[in-house]
């Protein structure tokens, strides 16, 4: 079984425009085996919405967070 990656969170803060948002991923694996994608996005301090994504077997998860975290920083986010 290979490691899970570290999960990636950021912030886009924008005061002029009253924005202040996040981003988080995180892969976690069930009691089956299976590796799940989480996101979660929303208003800082909010619950926000949150998107869970079956990771097929083939696919590398960490591979799959650094793309999603590669388009979230060119949007503006900063990772904390």
């Amino acid at each position: 079984m290979t490691p899970m990656p570290r999960p990636f969170y950021a912030e886009h803060l924008d005061p002029a425009r009253n924005m202040a948002r996040f981003y988080a991923l995180e892969v976690s694996a069930d009691l089956f085996g299976a590796i799940w994608l989480e996101r979660r996005w929303g208003r800082i301090g909010r619950r926000g919405q949150i998107k869970v994504e079956l990771v097929d077997d083939g696919d590398d998860p960490s591979k799959r967070i650094e793309a999603i975290a590669r388009q979230k920083t060119r949007r503006g986010y900063q990772p904390k």
